[in-house]
C-alpha cells in the first residue's frame, strides 16, 4: 500500500516583502511560459484601486517591510501607476516587475527623477529564458529578447539595479546561463544587473512538493491582490492560498496544495522575492 504524504505548511516568518498586484489579467504581451492563466478578454479592467494600496501601507506599518514588489500581469499599465509608486517609496524600496515594453529614455528618466525624491531606491525585475534571441523568443514572444535588453541598457545608463530572473526552460547548466549572459552584457553595455536563476515548472506530482523546500517567497512576503490577500505571485486569487481579506487580520500559515508550490519546492529558494 502506498502512503500518502500530507503537503507542507509554510509559515510567515516575518513580513519583509510586501507584493502588489497591480492588475491580474492586463498585460500587453502573451508569454508562453507566463504562469497567468489570461482570459480571452482583450482589456479586462481589473486595476486594484488607490485606496486598498493605501490601506495595506496604513495596516502593515508595524511590519519590517525590505522591499515593495508593483507586479501584475504588467504593473506599468495602471492608469495610478506614477502615483501608486510615488506612495510606495515613501514607506520602502520598490521593485517594478516588468516585461520592458514601457521603458524607454523617457520614462526612465522620469523614474529617476520620482527616486531621487526620497531616500528608497527603485528596482527593476524582468525576465528571458535564454541567452539566445531566437531560443528565448519561442519560449516568451517575438521581440521579446531585443526589448528586454534594450530596456536594461536604458536602466544601465541611468545606474539603477536590476534583477533578470531567467526561468531554466531548456534545463541548461547553470555555469553555462551564467557565462553566456556575463558576455552579452558586457558586449551589450549592461551593468548593476544581477541574474536569478528559477527552475522550470516540474510535473504535477506528489513527490515534488511533499518535501518542504528550506526559503519560499510564502515565508517571508504576502501579496495584495483587488480580492484579499494571499501567499505568493503564483497563489494570487486562488482559495488554496487565501489568507484573509486585509492586512488587519491575515493568516501566517499556508498548506502547499498548489502545483506551483512543487515549482518553489523544487528551486529550494524565492522565485520572486530578490536579495
Amino acid at each position: 500500500m502506498t502512503s500518502i504524504c500530507a503537503a507542507p505548511a509554510y509559515r510567515l516568518k516575518e513580513l519583509n516583502n510586501l507584493f502588489i498586484e497591480l492588475t491580474a489579467k492586463n498585460c500587453n504581451q502573451r508569454c508562453k511560459d507566463c504562469y497567468i492563466n489570461f482570459s480571452f478578454e482583450k482589456s479586462p479592467k481589473d486595476f486594484i484601486s488607490f485606496d486598498k494600496i493605501k490601506t495595506a501601507l496604513d495596516d502593515t506599518m508595524s511590519e519590517n517591510i525590505y522591499c515593495i514588489y508593483l507586479t501584475g500581469a504588467e504593473p506599468m499599465m495602471h492608469p495610478e501607476f506614477n502615483a501608486i509608486l510615488r506612495l510606495c517609496l515613501k514607506r520602502s524600496n520598490v521593485c517594478i516587475c516588468t516585461n520592458g515594453s514601457f521603458l524607454n529614455e523617457k520614462k526612465i528618466r522620469f523614474l529617476s527623477k520620482v527616486e531621487s525624491e526620497g531616500e528608497n531606491q527603485i528596482l527593476f525585475k524582468l525576465s528571458l529564458a535564454h541567452y539566445d534571441e531566437i531560443e528565448n523568443d519561442k519560449v516568451k514572444y517575438r521581440g521579446s529578447f531585443r526589448q528586454t535588453l534594450f530596456a536594461l541598457k536604458t536602466i544601465s545608463r541611468y545606474n539603477f539595479n536590476a534583477v533578470l530572473s531567467i526561468q531554466n526552460y531548456y534545463k541548461l547548466c547553470e555555469n553555462d546561463i551564467i557565462f553566456n549572459f556575463e558576455n552579452l552584457f558586457k558586449a551589450q553595455g549592461i551593468v548593476n544587473t544581477d541574474l536569478q536563476i528559477c527552475v522550470s515548472h516540474p510535473d504535477y506530482s506528489e513527490e515534488n512538493f511533499v518535501k518542504p523546500a528550506d526559503s519560499t517567497d510564502c515565508m517571508s512576503g504576502r501579496i495584495l491582490t483587488a480580492t484579499g490577500i494571499y501567499a505568493c505571485p503564483f497563489l494570487a486569487s486562488d482559495y488554496r492560498g487565501r489568507c484573509g481579506s486585509s492586512f488587519s487580520d491575515y493568516s501566517k500559515s499556508v498548506t502547499a496544495e498548489s502545483e506551483f508550490c512543487a515549482t518553489c519546492s523544487k528551486n529550494n529558494q524565492p522565485i520572486f522575492t530578490i536579495a
